[in-house]
């Protein structure tokens, strides 16, 4: 995909999106305010609410307002603008309440959500959805209020709706939750339902604050004893109660070794009850305080920077420096373990002085564990992590440290973007190139990367983009002038690029001609580096145990019920999984065509090729890194950290184990089944492929010696492997260009796919030939299609594609969009279409 220009005037394709006032001026006449509202749900536009004339003073730009959509409905939404304009089309209902005395977003940030909703084609509500922590999203939650008029009168009913009208004759308002414990089932509307046409309740819906402070109780000594005189005269004359005695020593000693004192810890400290701590806050000898506290514990705010950078590191740096005097966007192109996260700590340092905030964006969870250590020892409580992983309450808490700019760095992943930045001043995208910064579902289908570099341009900062391996489309930017770019050729320390091996496995026979797990090549390989104590990573892009199993009699393979898709065994579970729609299901022994018993198991995942280096390398201690064994929070750091520590020995995965990761012992890397990345139908197939290799073969040799990586392959031949052996991004990147060219691909064409669900495959086949024709007419040479996908039936919805190719002309673009909105809104407007899901992905990857 081709990134757009961080100066917003100089974008190829999309306008500027000016700053929002904070209250356009009301006309002559016309004393009523009127705002404009995003509310969290997919409208095609955003509604328009009359606001009351007690709210005129207290509602911004940015609140939460309180608003009715449709008879009942409520929500939370965000005034996006306030204005005098009456809506012509309809009469505004008044919005009932204004929730916040200070805005929760920024100018900057509505902005941002107008240019992704019109970039993306997707709604600034569906953009709202994905911004907000949801603990900020407040919920309409349903209320049974009593109807006094019916009296106590509750013959004839069942025992359920006798017991609800008790408890609300009682209690005159019962949440759904409530009435759900009442009855002790999850499924009461149709009690409910009886009750309101009785004329017993009525129901109306009320909007519920889901985030609550934390707190903390806290000890403290009655003022009167800070006197020592009186102190000691409490001490010498304490008759009774030697436990209590016990425990005001404790909480003494406490005060004078850490200062401030919580329950929990005088409890434990003191071994003491509840109950015997009341009795001292009785006597009024100590106070119990419930105080407000943070839920993640920062570290003291300070700057430490320990290393000098090397000679080629501080000449990167400067170069960085020169290119934002003149560019926004600088590209730092620096082979693996070149050091370019020393280079963005020295970066940052200089930010933090100057006032600014940082944004560090990483594309997945998994490699914040590492990174956040290494930044955490340089800038202590300047720096926060933020991600999906973190619970509600916690990113609420986060997300007010970014709005008051307490928080100078936050390092996260692609929702780090939607943060309430203050004073934003440098953005650093790391392995820019990686495909998890594209959101895929839900929408908005929005490419981080490049929605950051529209960010930034909004507070003037500058953005760094840091690869290895960067993605064709921004390394030709470079190329075309637009960003620009500074090199770091040789590795820190001037260790050596890892030697890379291709092993035929072609010529490598296995008993059972099933496909080569661990050539006798790799396991001499391993056994060397296990012999001079180093550690070894494997990486295979597949989980499980075996992909699929197949009936060695009929061949008649085991499948989803709700997808096209072989299900994978995990033989830790004894379970066959969907990896689309996640659905487990028994082992199957029996096969369902022939009744043979005769099943094979086919190619392999993580899990089998585990359980292959423990047969072979008994000694060793083995880990397993990926979706199935990495689940909690903090389980990944965790295994980082036995590696890091030397307590693993080989280390098996997935893409986990390929991006970004420092490991001072590793000098072997094998990657099992390169075939398998090799043989994807996909344009950018060779591109992925060559980082995918060159990233994890970087992790191979990162400190004291060069590192050695064997690739096992069907294929030798592959043009791609040899650019991968020589280390050569630069040819890599001429082969491909010259192919895009060819082909219309990117970065010299704009790609939006049109995707059609349905349950019924013909009715997802005629809404994309209907769309399809109506394109014809103008967009006849870029469309492709419809046809089905490699995938056709996911979640028992049937899928149907449409592929544009457009040349980067802006007016062609804008209308093409807005050509597809429109048809979309024709197709669903037919009953028999209604229920078609069509997603329209800009910049598919």
């Amino acid at each position: 995909m081709t990134a757009p220009d961080s100066n917003p005037s100089l974008f190829s394709d999309e306008p500027a999106v000016p700053l929002l006032p904070l209250v356009e001026q009301e006309r002559p006449g016309e004393p009523q305010l009127y705002a404009e509202v995003i509310i969290p749900l997919a409208l095609p536009r955003n509604y328009t609410w009359s606001i009351p004339a007690q709210f005129r003073q207290s509602i911004q730009m940015g609140s939460r307002v309180e608003v009715v959509l449709g008879k009942h409905k409520r929500y939370a939404g965000i005034v996006k603008t306030i204005h005098g304009r009456k809506p012509a089309a309809f009469q505004p209902k008044e919005l009932l309440n204004v929730l916040d005395s200070d805005p929760l977003v920024f100018g900057h940030q509505l902005a941002l959500w107008k240019w992704i909703a019109e970039y993306y084609m997707c709604s600034e509500g569906e953009v709202m959805q994905a911004a907000l922590p949801s603990h900020l999203k407040l919920s309409s939650e349903t209320i049974l209020s009593f109807n006094e008029a019916f009296g106590d009168d509750f013959s004839g009913m069942s025992d359920e709706e006798f017991l609800v009208s008790e408890a609300l004759l009682l209690k005159k308002e019962l949440r759904l939750s409530e009435v759900q414990d009442i009855l002790d089932i999850s499924h009461v509307y149709p009690i409910i339902k009886k009750l309101i046409d009785k004329g017993v309740c009525v129901v109306w819906e009320a909007l519920k604050e889901k985030y609550r402070e934390k707190t903390e109780t806290y000890v403290v000594l009655n003022p009167t004893y800070n006197n020592e005189e009186q102190l000691s005269q409490l001490l010498n004359n304490w008759s009774r109660a030697p436990k209590q005695m016990e425990l005001l020593l404790a909480y003494l000693h406490l005060v004078k070794t850490v200062g401030e004192v919580t329950q929990p810890e005088l409890l434990k400290k003191s071994n003491a009850s509840p109950a015997q701590l009341k009795g001292l806050a009785d006597k009024n000898i100590l106070f119990l305080q419930k105080r407000s506290t943070d839920r993640i514990q920062s570290l003291p705010k300070d700057v430490t920077i320990d290393f000098e950078l090397s000679d080629a590191q501080l000449l990167a740096a400067d170069e960085v420096l020169n290119v934002f005097n003149d560019k926004v966007v600088c590209l730092l192109k620096g082979v693996t373990a070149s050091g370019k996260t020393q280079i963005y700590i020295k970066l940052i340092e200089q930010f933090i002085k100057s006032g600014d905030q940082v944004l560090y964006m990483l594309p997945e969870i998994a490699l914040t564990a590492q990174i956040i250590r290494r930044l955490q020892k340089h800038f202590g409580g300047f720096i926060t992590i933020y991600h999906s992983k973190f619970n509600p309450n916690e990113r609420v808490e986060i997300w007010n440290k970014i709005k008051t700019g307490e928080t100078k760095v936050i390092l996260g992943a692609r929702s780090s973007l939607f943060l309430p930045f203050k004073k934003l001043g440098l953005v650093i995208v790391d392995e820019e190139h990686d495909p998890s910064f594209k959101q895929q579902e839900p929408a908005p289908r929005y490419h981080a990367r490049d929605a950051a570099i529209y960010y930034a341009s909004l507070f003037n900062a500058k953005v760094l983009l840091g690869s290895a391996t960067p993605s064709i489309e921004s390394y030709y930017n470079c190329q075309s002038g637009k960003y620009g770019l500074v090199t770091l050729t040789e590795r820190f320390g001037n260790v050596k690029m890892p030697d890379i091996e291709l092993v035929d496995v072609k010529t490598v026979m296995t008993k059972d001609r099933s496909k080569v797990i661990l050539s006798p090549r790799l396991i001499e390989a391993i056994t060397d580096s296990l012999q001079q104590e180093k550690q070894v990573i494997l990486f295979q892009n597949r989980r499980g145990y075996s992909p699929y199993q197949i009936c060695g009699t009929c061949g008649w393979i085991p499948q989803c019920e709700n997808c096209d898709v072989t299900l994978t065994y995990h033989k830790a579970k004894n379970k066959l999984q969907c990896h689309y729609c996640g659905t487990t299901y028994p082992v199957i022994l029996t096969c369902a065509a022939c009744g043979s018993h005769n099943f094979m198991q086919k190619n392999f995942g993580t899990e089998k090729i585990e359980e292959s280096l423990t047969e072979a390398f008994p000694q060793a201690k083995i880990a397993r890194m990926d979706y199935d064994s990495i689940k909690g929070k903090h389980d990944h750091d965790a295994l980082i950290k036995l590696f890091e520590q030397k307590k693993l020995d080989i280390l098996a995965g997935t893409q986990m184990v390929v991006k970004g990761l420092d490991f001072e012992h590793v000098n072997l890397v094998g990657v099992i089944d390169a075939d398998g990345i090799l043989n994807f139908t996909d344009f950018r197939v060779n591109e992925r492929a060559f980082q995918l290799m060159e990233q994890v073969s970087g992790r191979a040799g990162r400190r004291d010696q060069q590192g050695k990586v064997l690739i096992q392959v069907n294929n030798v031949k592959h043009p791609v492997l040899q650019f991968v052996k020589d280390h050569d991004y630069e040819s890599m990147y001429a082969f491909e260009i010259e192919n895009r060219k060819n082909f219309a691909y990117p970065p010299f064409t704009r790609i939006i796919q049109i995707t059609f669900k349905h349950k019924e495959k013909v009715v997802a086949e005629e809404a994309a030939n209907i769309m399809s024709q109506a394109l014809l007419a103008k967009y006849a040479n870029y469309l492709s299609g419809p046809a089905e996908p490699v995938v056709s039936r996911v979640r028992n919805q049937y899928l149907m594609e449409l592929l544009l190719k457009l040349p980067k002309d802006a007016p062609l673009i804008h209308q093409c969009k807005r050509d597809i909105l429109q048809q979309q809104a024709i197709i669903q407007s037919n009953k028999r279409y209604r229920q078609v899901h069509i997603i329209a992905d800009v910049d598919a990857v």
